[in-house]
């Protein structure tokens, strides 16, 4: 975790990309800067420090998701977001819960293994050069060196070796085609094939069979010299990388800066408060009891090695429109301390949101438009008047929040984005006229805008 970012730093990084919402800014900040603090104590105390998980309480398509997922990128921390209500899908009562803890250390797995990747790259390409001046020298085809064919012919001098990589760097031999071996495999029919329980001890099939004969080998494949580059690279990279390295510093990364985002948290409150009902409250508050030893702190198996849970926080979400915080179960409320309402987007807000973020949707669109040519300007009237509209869809039908300029902004650069690759007007300018002239029918007609997310 980067130790450098204090809270205030840490909100003010969260301010590039999502506008208001200064509380729960606050206190993910916070919880954030007290891992690395937990980090720096001496001594016993250091295990008894455990996360203040956090509710986040809102309605939808206000950041919430988004704040929990640029905290986690922030900080360079595995994170994995699930939907809290599909574990009532799985049975009576939620049995696949753990699923959520083999999903942060898979993701743990993928963030560990990218930053080798990146470390051993000069490595790897270095080497993938290498054999790929060899594969050149034997090809059958033309040689840049006028070699034999022969696989028995004399190895490539160094100074040979170095004009191939300067030509090959340079681009001159993309139009060579050689023969490269690619892993290949017999186990696709298993990739689908994987049952709960199968999951629950940690078998994973692949590498069962990995070691039968017969099941694992290489093919040859044809491929341009930029391809097959590529291919030998991500082969070298492969064998730089100590996997079982990589498993341990994983399961350290989930179990001490690990993220779980569940939400949805309210749809498995029992609804209304009450207690001790039957049909779907049984089954929401069954998932409940399956959530509470895993929040709690528990040890659970997967194929890399036991994992616990201790230190992983937890930020769950929830609009809680029909129920509330305190229709939890009593244990489950406990473990979730921090409680944080967000604020419903005002017309002030959603002009902000279109145009302050590093990543506002008016960039997006003008990003996406420059690709064919087109010159998009957009007037500060019309975007007062596009975040107006948007609010008053949102007062008339759902509230749907910020996503609701995805389709304000879809309608009213439709023609412009259809057009766009024909060759035609190269700048475009947005004014007031233009927004209510391509928007005035959605307003005006309630009926149509209850069906337009």
């Amino acid at each position: 975790m980067r130790a450098s970012l204090t809270p205030r730093e840490i909100v003010s990084e969260l301010d590039r990309y999502i506008v208001g919402q200064t509380a729960a800014k606050r206190a993910v900040a916070i919880a954030l800067r007290n891992r690395w603090r937990r980090q720096q104590v001496v001594g016993e105390l250091k295990d008894d420090i455990t996360p203040k998980n956090i509710i986040l309480i809102g309605p939808t398509g206000v950041g919430k998701t988004e704040i929990a997922r640029r905290l986690a990128k922030l900080a360079g921390s595995p994170f994995v977001k699930v939907e809290a209500s599909k574990f009532t899908e799985v049975g009576y009562v939620g049995r696949d819960v753990e699923s959520m803890v083999r999903d942060l250390v898979e993701a743990a797995i993928a963030l560990v293994r990218d930053e080798e990747l990146v470390r051993v790259k000069e490595k790897a390409a270095e080497a993938a050069e290498d054999r790929l001046a060899e594969l050149l020298k034997n090809s059958t085809g033309k040689s840049p060196f006028s070699l034999s064919s022969n696989a028995a012919a004399p190895r490539l001098t160094e100074s040979d070796r170095e004009k191939l990589r300067a030509q090959l760097r340079a681009g001159t031999l993309d139009d060579e085609t050689v023969e490269v071996e690619v892993q290949d495999s017999n186990l696709t029919f298993l990739r689908n094939f994987s049952g709960q329980g199968l999951e629950e001890v940690g078998v994973n099939l692949q590498d069962l069979f990995k070691g039968f004969p017969g099941q694992s080998r290489t093919r040859k494949r044809k491929a341009k010299v930029p391809e097959a580059l590529k291919l030998l690279e991500a082969e070298e990279a492969a064998k730089l990388i100590d996997q079982d390295r990589v498993n341990r510093e994983a399961l350290k990364r989930a179990e001490n800066d690990g993220i779980v985002f569940l939400d949805e948290i309210d749809k498995i409150a029992s609804r209304d408060g009450s207690k001790g009902g039957g049909g779907p409250d049984v089954s929401r508050e069954g998932v409940q009891r399956d959530l509470l030893p895993i929040v709690e702190g528990s040890t659970i198996t997967t194929k890399y090695g036991p994992v616990k849970t201790d230190h992983v926080l937890f930020i769950a979400a929830g609009a809680f429109h029909v129920s509330k915080p305190s229709d939890l179960i009593p244990e489950l409320q406990g473990r979730f301390p921090i409680r944080v309402e967000l604020d419903a987007l005002s017309g002030a807000d959603l002009v902000r949101i279109l145009k302050e973020p590093r990543n506002s949707l008016l960039k997006q669109y003008t990003a996406l438009l420059a690709t064919e040519g087109v010159s998009l300007t957009i007037e500060d009237p019309a975007v007062d008047e596009l975040a107006r509209l948007a609010q008053l869809v949102n007062e008339r039908s759902q509230n749907i929040g910020a996503r609701r300029l995805h389709t304000i902004l879809e309608r009213l650069l439709e023609e412009v984005s259809f057009a766009a690759s024909d060759g035609g007007q190269k700048a475009v300018t947005i004014d007031v006229a233009f927004v209510r002239e391509r928007l005035a029918s959605l307003v005006k007609d309630e009926d149509l805008s209850r069906y337009i997310l």
